[in-house]
């Protein structure tokens, strides 16, 4: 199936391992122009080099926190550089520590915000003008399938989720008559550092092993096993696609049916 990519300009956040790398990929075997960010600059560059060997594909890595609407800026300003006016955003972020109501600061909530909604609300700012113009774009958001069944101990990524569901549906319906389709992917169990590190902090609290409370998780997901990385980025380059063009104000989620609502 064409879906017809080929040259479309993309800014993918938070890429430099994980989910958002496994996009950047799929995005750049699909031929489009690719920019990706993330905070660390030897991580990004090295996955730069791994992306730019697996592809040959035109990709570009700035290096920028996305809770800093300056480096935000900058950040479409050299993928305007490079590629021309954004055609297609990922917004992906870190997720927020994880925590019960009582362990969490006001300082954390403050930075959970500014990393989780405020991210993709600024970002997504800068590239829409450009859509509009050109009646056509592509907005998907990357989340958790948390925002369909909360998480024990993830106060903070149980929270603001939720908003940026609520913010993305609503501009959905907001900018659908220009041509630009908002979506938003809510992955479950994923092999990711993240998913690795929250492993590690399950097994320190509860004294089991850490290959113990993988399998746990598994068993508990209909198909029984965790996703990779690009499985989840499979939907994320479909929901960018001539293919999904009339799909708009959607949370979709990736998560092997672990989630027990609708």
């Amino acid at each position: 199936m064409d879906l017809g990519l080929k040259d479309k300009s993309v800014i993918v956040t938070a890429a430099s391992k994980g989910i958002g790398k496994a996009t950047a990929l799929g995005f750049l075997q699909e031929g489009a122009r690719v920019t990706i960010c993330a905070r660390d600059q030897q991580a990004l560059e090295a996955a730069r080099e791994e992306l730019q060997a697996a592809t040959g594909g035109q990709i570009v890595a700035i290096t920028a926190d996305v809770s800093d609407p300056q480096q935000l800026q900058a950040l479409v300003s050299a993928a305007t550089a490079a590629h021309g006016e954004t055609e297609v955003l990922v917004n992906n972020a870190g997720g927020p520590p994880a925590g019960s109501h009582t362990d969490i600061s006001a300082q954390q909530w403050q930075q959970a915000f500014d990393l989780t909604l405020q991210s993709a609300v600024r970002l997504t700012e800068l590239v829409l003008p450009g859509m509009k113009k050109a009646g056509w774009g592509r907005v998907v958001n990357l989340s958790s399938y948390s925002v369909k069944q909360p998480m024990d101990n993830m106060m903070l990524s149980n929270s603001i989720r939720l908003s940026v569901l609520g913010w993305a549906k609503t501009l959905a319906n907001e900018v659908a008559a220009d041509g630009i389709l908002v979506n938003t992917v809510c992955p479950g169990w994923t092999d990711t550092a993240r998913v690795a590190s929250l492993l590690q902090q399950k097994s320190a609290a509860t004294g089991a092993s850490v290959d113990e409370v993988r399998n746990d998780i598994a068993a508990n997901v209909p198909l029984g096993r965790i996703a990779s990385a690009q499985e989840i980025a499979n939907v994320v380059v479909f929901l960018a696609s001539n293919s999904a063009s009339y799909v708009t104000g959607a949370a979709i989620p990736v998560d092997g049916g672990a989630a027990k609502v609708l």
